[in-house]
């Protein structure tokens, strides 16, 4: 199996950067359009159109609508053709990215997302999820290539609630232990190929990052700071987790982050909250050593991320509804089966059942 990493062309990342987004804009093309919400469009539009204006270039601007669906994918597909666009911006959260990914991709013009928020390692990826305009997963739509520019404004996403900060650290948790799992397994990874040492290097450092820098960051954040562990927490959420998850492969967290979305009572929690305790399982699952769980359990007590079921707003334990999780999280085409031995899901429902007490 060939080997194959991926990641944006270009990755940008530095305090005050939306207000000189234009200049990294303008050689890609000189028609931009920039979809953002509403809430986004007030925070940093008057931003945007200022470093546009300054620099002489056109702005077209159109408010995203809040769901990453085909009919709204086609309505600004429209907005392209009839405005002669040749370069789209998402600017905000996940879905407003996957939005201009999907543009991007069917319109064959760059594409640059600017998130607001750093919660998950989405922002690097060539993939899109796709919703009815009702809310529900459709479909993933897979991209040949990842977006052109990723441009992390640090000081925006330092002023966002610092939860979201806290559940990236969660997503990005899962990193380095998904990477080691699949580089044993030698499965493919979500780049289509076998694991590379680069990309396994940036998962590590991932997770080192996190170790140092995590509560740091999430105090700095709370005090309304964008300090250097802000900067490197920004990075570890989104690019060393990008880059060593869609090129090293996801494994047990992820799979068991799925079964989870079984349980009603985890539909509050982010991704990361809920990937962060899928850490936890896939490291009992796979009998990790009680020093290596001990650090993680101490890093999500540190800083704030869920250790058991209680936390997450499981009040009693329901075995059958465990079972219906760990089920899910072994569905057939699930990563679980990424790891390098056969999971059952009597086997992932014990570990949910160690995890949840070991985290208590």
């Amino acid at each position: 199996m060939d080997k194959i990493i991926i990641s944006p062309s270009k990755y940008v990342q530095g305090e005050d950067l939306l207000s000189n987004i234009a200049h990294y804009v303008k050689p890609m093309g000189g028609q931009p359009l920039v979809i953002a919400d509403d809430f986004v469009t007030r925070l940093v539009g008057d931003t945007v159109k200022q470093s546009f204006t300054h620099h002489d270039l056109p702005l077209a601007m159109t408010t995203f609508h809040g769901e990453c669906s085909r009919p709204e994918i086609e309505r600004i597909i429209e907005l392209c053709v009839e405005q002669h666009i040749d370069v789209i911006i998402g600017i905000g959260g996940g879905k407003t990215m996957d939005t201009a990914k999907a543009v991007g991709f069917y319109r064959k013009i760059p594409v640059v997302v600017a998130p607001t928020i750093a919660s998950t390692d989405a922002p690097t990826s060539a993939l899109s999820v796709i919703y009815t305009p009702e809310g529900e997963f459709s479909e993933y739509l897979m991209f040949p290539k990842n977006p052109d520019m990723v441009m992390m404004d640090t000081k925006v996403i330092a002023g966002a609630p610092v939860r979201l900060l806290v559940s990236g650290m969660g997503d990005a948790l899962s990193t380095y232990f998904e990477a080691r799992a699949n580089m044993t397994s030698g499965k493919k990874t979500m780049a289509g190929g076998a694991p590379t040492r680069a990309a396994q290097a940036l998962a590590k450092l991932c997770f080192e990052t996190l170790l140092e820098d995590g509560l740091k960051a999430k105090v700095a954040a709370e005090n309304g700071c964008c300090s250097k562990a802000v900067e490197n927490i920004i990075e570890a959420n989104t690019y060393l987790s990008g880059i060593g998850f869609e090129s090293s492969g996801l494994a047990g967290a992820h799979a068991i982050h799925n079964g989870l979305t079984k349980l009603e009572e985890c539909h509050h929690l982010y991704h990361g909250e809920k990937v962060a305790f899928g850490t936890l399982v896939q490291l009992v699952l796979e009998n990790a050593a009680m020093s290596e769980i001990n650090t993680v359990l101490g890093f999500c007590r540190s800083v704030g991320l869920p250790t058991n079921l209680h936390m997450m707003g499981v009040k009693e334990l329901n075995m059958a509804k465990l079972q219906e999780v760990a089920e899910a999280a072994c569905a057939e085409g699930e990563t679980i089966h990424n790891m390098p031995f056969p999971v059952q899901a009597k086997d992932v429902l014990a570990a949910i059942i160690t995890a949840h007490h070991l985290g208590l």
